[in-house]
């Protein structure tokens, strides 16, 4: 069976989802869709608006065949950790290739971009460095950087996230020798940072201001999307944000030592002090962020920080995860197609397959943060609520997408 790997965050899944997935599937000629998702807190430093599960279920009601989760160390960081992350677990589950959605459509131009900056990679990390003295954020050092190489106005500009991610994905499997191949899907419509939100395809911000400020966002999600979310807001009263989060932060920076906020992954330059300063003028999250923000300190920086902060993640902690690369698979569900897959090729994993949130203490220090992680997710529920969803976590099978139908 040939495995078309996806790497996804699905916060929701929407009709742009959709068409990526289907058209990824045709395109490969793919005879099972495996989709990496990210878990409880996602690339950009945001919690994920619905849990795992209900993210899972949508994905597999439109076609994937298997959900697998992407540990927090992997999933709430920098585009290149994240990548690779996403990678390794993939080539473990022998997907013979990965797709990506992207403007240009064309997978050339991200081999040629992989190539010319394997060849100036020491002059852009010269250039990195530079613009960092000057107090601007490494998003923007980066940019800059690349618009330093001789020759980098022929190829893919690195300033668009989907250019920027799918880049790393090439580069992921070239450095770890994957023989896995990459492809793309165009991306039709709505913009990755789209704010506005208008007929069937829209970006997964604009959907989730709509959902948010109370707007009508069938026309933009499939039915059973449509109908989940409804569901998990009736079950949870809630949709998480980081507001439903911030006394749990506002109680971290105030007790805890400076010395000891400094140790967080992500804090560096002394950037405890400015989280603590800012913090006082700051009635609400968002207000903390505003606040928070600088040249140097982007919105997506900071959030990913606040994870860390939230979740009691240190750098050290993060450094020895990553080092030693994802250390299982965390399946989330499957479609029969997925369960066949699984059957026929499991003895050929590369990682071993967990099926149980318990059975994640087997895997050190990569396991407990996955568990405490999960655990902080469910912070903004009342006291019983949250008990009873972190027995559940613990009691979860993987969803049978054909019996849960």
């Amino acid at each position: 069976m040939r495995a078309l790997g996806l790497v996804v965050e699905y916060n929701p899944f929407h009709n742009g989802h959709l068409h990526h997935l289907t058209q990824a599937k045709q395109q490969t000629g793919a005879d099972v869709v495996v989709a990496v998702m990210s878990g409880t807190f996602l690339q950009r430093g945001e919690p994920a608006l619905l849990s795992r599960w209900y993210r899972a279920e949508m994905a597999l009601a439109a076609g994937a065949d298997l959900v697998v989760e992407l540990p927090y160390a992997f999933s709430v960081q920098t585009a290149e950790r994240f990548a690779e992350g996403a990678v390794t677990i993939l080539a473990a589950l022998r997907c013979s290739v990965l797709n990506f959605g992207s403007e240009k459509g064309e997978i050339a131009p991200f081999y040629a971009l992989a190539e010319f900056m394997n060849d100036h990679q020491v002059a852009f990390n010269h250039h990195v460095k530079q613009f960092l003295k000057d107090g601007v954020s490494y998003p923007k050092a980066s940019a800059q950087a690349f618009s330093m190489l001789s020759g980098h106005e022929k190829l893919l500009p690195l300033d668009q996230p989907n250019n920027i991610l799918g880049y790393h994905y090439v580069k992921a499997i070239q450095r770890l020798g994957i023989s896995m191949e990459a492809t793309t899907t165009l991306r039709i419509q709505a913009g990755y940072h789209d704010k506005e939100f208008a007929g069937p395809i829209a970006s997964a911000t604009a959907i989730r201001k709509a959902l948010l400020s109370g707007e009508n966002i069938e026309t933009a999600v499939p039915a059973h999307t449509a109908r989940l979310i409804q569901m998990y807001k009736r079950r949870y009263r809630l949709l998480h944000t980081w507001e439903h989060y911030f006394p749990f932060l506002q109680h971290k920076v105030l007790t805890t030592p400076l010395a000891e906020l400094a140790k967080t992954a992500e804090c560096s330059e002394g950037l405890e002090h400015r989280l603590r300063d800012s913090l006082f003028s700051a009635s609400s999250f968002q207000g903390w962020l505003s606040a928070t923000k600088s040249k140097r300190y982007t919105q997506t920086r900071l959030q990913r920080l606040f994870a860390h902060l939230l979740t009691g993640t240190t750098a050290e902690e993060n450094a020895a995860i990553q080092q030693s690369g994802p250390a299982y698979i965390r399946l989330l569900g499957m479609s029969e197609t997925g369960k066949t897959y699984i059957r026929e090729n499991k003895k050929t994993f590369s990682l071993p397959l967990v099926t149980r949130q318990g059975e994640l203490r087997r895997y050190g220090q990569a396991g407990e943060q996955e568990l405490r992680i999960s655990q902080c997710y469910w912070l903004p529920l009342p006291p019983q609520a949250l008990k009873q969803e972190v027995t559940r976590e613990f009691q979860q099978k993987p969803i049978n997408w054909e019996k849960r139908s």
